[in-house]
Order: C-alpha cells, then structure tokens, then sequence
C-alpha cells in the first residue's frame, strides 16, 4: 500500500531535496525502515543506535497525533500521509546545523539567490546543508565542483588518485600551470578554498572500488559522475542504486556530450540506458579520440545546474530524459528514457544486491586482450632498427596524432581505414605496429591476425615511450 511521507525542511537535505517520498508499508515504523533504509543519512536523526525512534521526534498519521501511542507499531493504510515532526532546538548537530540562520557573510555572498522566490533563505539553506561527492576532479569535476563551490553548497567531496599532468590543462580548468606533478586532489582543494573559504571539501585519493563505493556513497546526499572509463562509470551507477543516492551523470568525446540523471525512485538508471559497455578498444577514450577543450565546461554545468535543482527541489531534472549536446552545431537534443523493468540492478527482480567486479563486466580481465603478442620495448625495437634489421613500422593512430610525433619511417594507416589497405602491407615481413599506448594497436593486431598476417609484434607503451625513452626531443601528448 501506497503512504506518503511529509519530510520536514531541516531533515530534506537527506531525501535530495523532496518535500514527501511515496513508500509501501503496513505500520508506521515499517514506513520509516524502508525510508532510512533508501535514504541512509535519516537514521541517525530519526532512531537510536539501539534501533528505537527517538524520543524528540514525533509522528502524525492523517494529522493525528499518535506520539502517545506505540508509533513504529500504529496502522497505516493506502492513500494515509505520515507527517514526521523532529524538534529543532536541542536536536542533533547535524539538524542544528541544517537550520541554522545564514551569516552576514553568507547573505552577501549569495543574495542573487537569496532574491530568487526559487531559492530564497530556504533554497540556500539547503543548499548550504548539503552533502554532493563527485567522483573525478578532471575536465567534468571542475566545472561542477568549482560552480557548485560558488553556489554555497555545504560540503563537497571529491574522488581521485591522479596528479595533474600539462595535457590535462586544456580543460581541468581547477588546475593551473604551477601545479603540473601535484595531487589533483590537493589542487582542487586550493582553488575551491579560493572560490568560496565558506564551503568543506573533503578530499578522498583513493580509486573506486568495489569496495569502498557503497561506504562512500551513504555519506553523501547525491552523487555527480565525472569519470572516463567504463568499469567505474558502471560502479558509480550500481552504488547509487544500491545507496538510494541520484546519480548526475555525464560523458564526453570529441565535440559530442551526454547528460541525465539516473538511480532517482522512478526513474531509469545507467543500465536502461546501456545494459552492457562496448568491447574493450571499440570507443576510444578522450586521451586516444581527444575532446574539444571547452566541451567538458558546457557539459559540466549541465551537471552542477541538476545537482543545484535537485537539492532545491525546484524545476524537472533530467529523469527520464537523455541530453545530446553538439558543440560544433550547438544543438541540444532530448530523448525519452524508460527504466526497464528487467534491469538487473533497478528493476522489478534485481540480481545485483552488491557491487560486482567491474573490470570483468567491461571485457578487460576475460582474456579479451591477447597475451601471446609478442611484445618490444622502445629501446629494443630502436637497437634492431639500428642493427639494419627489416621491420616495417606500422602506426594505426590518426594523422593528426602522426603530426605530433612519429617513429622515423614508419607507414601511417588509421586503424579504422586497416581492413580496406592491408593489401599496401607485406606479409613476408615482420610487421611492429605501435599506436599512442598500446591499445589500438592490439586491436590492429587482431585484425591483421584475421586477414592472414603473422609475422606482428606490438610496441609496448606505444609511441609516447618511444618519446620518452628514445627520441625526447619529440612532444609527448
């Protein structure tokens, strides 16, 4: 049976914003389980560690009172409303602190929000009182965090093992020039403290894991997907299904961005989406295919613009809805999504109850990736070429990369264009095929195997350790 729940202000910071959640359940406190069990950060204000409801917070049933009645055991039936009523004054901190009057300081600050009939002193309150991870502080994280740093909201987490590196400053607006070799991390922080000293930053440098998601998860209020590999953009979705967390997804490539939110109660998740990833080296990642360096800011504050409105409460959030965004023809696009009642994670009989190995799902640790390639290093390959012997260099990159930097002599076919030019290649010959790391060419190799060619060995990093351990005279990128 269907009951709506009325949450209170101070407590809607821990259910993303909503004024009322809709649950199944036939008394009162079985209400309240399934409520702190989607929304994790209610128990503690709402129970004791014993399990008991606490004493200060009081329950209504159809606007009467049955504080003096046995509450977690009182009836409810289809079409009731719960009204749950905590005291304020002498509460827990963390409601004192959801309260709390804003500073002078504060209402400088933001008052073109605190004039917004939208937001208001209520809106930024709850903004101020929120909770929002973002997994990566790379070309999505920045736009997001740094905006919703300047928007006020209260306590920002951030996920990420990298350091900044000189290719990444094209788009990772966070990170300037200075601290190129430096944790992201700690980059981050610096600049978000620059932006607004009144915000916490919590800083996580770890990588996420199967282990450590759903942890992390309950800790915050709803989740902001920056990643750029497919094993934890998976991850990410799971987690927040399993937490009850939203999930305020995006991807780039190129010039083409994709936005929504996902792991909402009705609404779809990643996996409506797209049920299973693509083979490993079928989409090119941003660091082999590129990505135009203003996209991830637009896409980014598609994503801070969701996160604000969801804590709000305020306008239609991307459910059920796709956002395809062109940068070259400037063009948004909307798709309807569905949540598919056979998804394995949110649908109506779900298989997956905990994380899983994501690698695996994604086809890297299946054998997908043939091992019996044999492999040269940078400094072996350039002794042979220097002993005469007859090699022929093939490098599947694209030519834009080639411009870049390039091993001497050798032949440029993009791996797209192999299948319809291997008649150019000599089959008598020992062919190393290289490409920016490593992974193309594999994918080069498999297809060459395929057409007849055995004579193939892969160079092992691919051109950038050529670069870097043979010719450093060369850009790397």
């Amino acid at each position: 049976m269907a009951v709506k729940i009325l949450i209170p202000t101070p407590l809607r910071a821990f259910v993303d914003g909503r004024d009322s959640v809709d649950l199944e359940g036939a008394t009162v406190g079985e209400l309240l389980e399934a409520l702190t069990s989607q929304h994790v950060g209610l128990r503690k204000h709402l129970f004791t560690d014993d399990g008991r409801l606490r004493n200060f917070v009081n329950v209504y049933v159809n606007d009467e009172d049955v504080r003096y009645l046995e509450k977690s055991e009182t009836a409810v039936k289809d079409g009731d409303t719960v009204t749950i009523v905590p005291s304020i004054a002498g509460g827990s901190p963390a409601l004192a602190e959801a309260a709390l009057d804003l500073s002078k300081e504060e209402i400088q600050r933001y008052s073109r929000h605190l004039i917004i009939p939208e937001v208001g002193m209520e809106g930024q309150r709850k903004l101020k009182a929120a909770r929002v991870l973002c997994i990566g502080a790379g070309g999505l994280g920045s736009p997001v965090t740094m905006y919703l740093a300047a928007a006020g909201v209260g306590h920002l987490g951030l996920v990420d093992f990298d350091v900044v590196d000189v290719t990444n400053l094209q788009r990772q607006i966070l990170h300037p020039t200075h601290r190129v070799g430096q944790s992201k991390l700690a980059s981050a922080r610096e600049t978000l403290a620059g932006i607004n000293p009144l915000v916490e930053v919590e800083t996580f440098e770890t990588a996420l894991t199967s282990e450590n998601a759903l942890d992390l998860f309950r800790r915050f209020d709803l989740v902001v997907d920056g990643t750029d590999n497919f094993p934890t953009r998976y991850l990410v979705n799971d987690a927040c299904v399993l937490t009850g967390r939203p999930n305020v997804y995006a991807s780039i490539f190129r010039f083409d961005g994709q936005a929504s939110v996902f792991a909402t109660p009705d609404g779809p998740c990643y996996r409506c989406l797209y049920p299973e990833p693509p083979p490993p080296g079928l989409v090119p990642s941003c660091a082999e295919g590129g990505v135009l360096g203003v996209l991830p800011g637009l896409v980014g504050l598609v994503q801070a613009t969701e996160a604000v409105k969801l804590i709000l409460g305020i306008g239609e959030p991307l459910v059920g809805r796709l956002l395809l965004i062109d940068a070259l023809g400037m063009t948004f696009r909307q798709l309807k999504l569905r949540r598919d009642p056979e998804c394995p994670v949110c649908g109506d009989h779900p298989t997956i109850r905990e994380p899983i190995d994501y690698h695996q799902f994604c086809g890297l640790d299946d054998g997908s990736v043939q091992t019996d390639v044999p492999q040269v290093s940078a400094v072996e390959l350039k002794g042979r070429l220097d002993r005469g012997e007859d090699l022929l260099l093939l490098d599947v990159r694209n030519p834009p990369e080639f411009e870049i930097c390039r091993i001497e002599g050798a032949t440029l076919i993009p791996l797209g264009d192999l299948l319809n030019r291997v008649h150019q290649l000599d089959t008598s010959r020992e062919i190393v095929v290289h490409c920016k790391s490593g992974v193309r060419s594999m994918k080069a190799i498999e297809q060459l195997r395929q057409a007849g060619f055995r004579k193939l060995s892969n160079l092992e990093g691919g051109v950038l350790s050529w670069v870097r351990d043979v010719d450093p005279s060369q850009p790397a990128y």
